[in-house]
């Protein structure tokens, strides 16, 4: 016999996406519980079983998109790949600005993720978690370019403090910036600058 699929789960995935939609077109601060319910098609009443608040559903949101990104980030370092860690880091670099462009849309929400941090002593935690293991992932990468004979001999923390920071300063800027449409370019560019100032051959492409 199969296992009953976790309607709970379901549930909350459908809140969420219908979260993302209203939020989408009417702005965080517009919205209201009784917009989602609607969207979700349910009740009121339903709707907070589940979630108790709008920054209960942000932090959920928050909490899926970031999660997906590091487990993404985790399976691309464990796999140990053969091309050279620079052009590693560039693909993901490049992964990063397509997720920018898909983000887009959910503007208002990127915004509200970190002003929630702001209130709420679980999501900030929640978010220095996150950004210690991810800024673990970058380092380990960096550390293998080290020990490939790829990169002189740099601290291999500070750099993934450095990329990390440069992903989130510019991913800021995105939004901020109506000329976001070369932020792609700009990404690449200052990676590349990164990674000419660690490499011990001439960087790649």
């Amino acid at each position: 016999m199969s296992p009953r699929p976790d309607v709970s789960e379901e549930r909350k995935n459908q809140i969420l996406e219908a979260a993302i939609a209203v939020f989408a077109s009417l702005g965080f601060q517009q919205t209201r519980m009784d917009d989602i319910a609607s969207h979700a098609g349910l009740s009121k009443g339903a709707l907070y079983l589940y979630y108790k608040s709008k920054d209960a559903i942000i932090g959920a949101l928050l909490k899926y998109f970031f999660a997906q990104e590091l487990k993404r980030l985790q399976g691309f370092v464990a796999a140990e790949r053969q091309e050279s860690i620079a052009k590693q880091i560039m693909f993901l670099t490049r992964q990063l600005a397509s997720a920018m462009q898909w983000m887009e849309k959910l503007m208002p929400i990127a915004f509200e993720f970190y002003a929630l941090a702001g209130r709420d002593k679980e999501v900030r935690q929640f978010l220095q978690d996150y950004y210690k293991v991810y800024r673990g992932e970058l380092a380990s990468l960096v550390q293998r370019g080290i020990e490939r004979g790829e990169f002189r001999d740099v601290d291999a923390n500070a750099t993934a403090i450095t990329l990390t920071a440069l992903y989130e300063g510019l991913a800021l800027l995105y939004f901020l910036e109506p000329q976001a449409r070369v932020w792609n370019e700009q990404i690449e560019t200052s990676v590349h600058l990164l990674l000419e100032g660690i490499q011990k051959t001439p960087p790649v492409s």
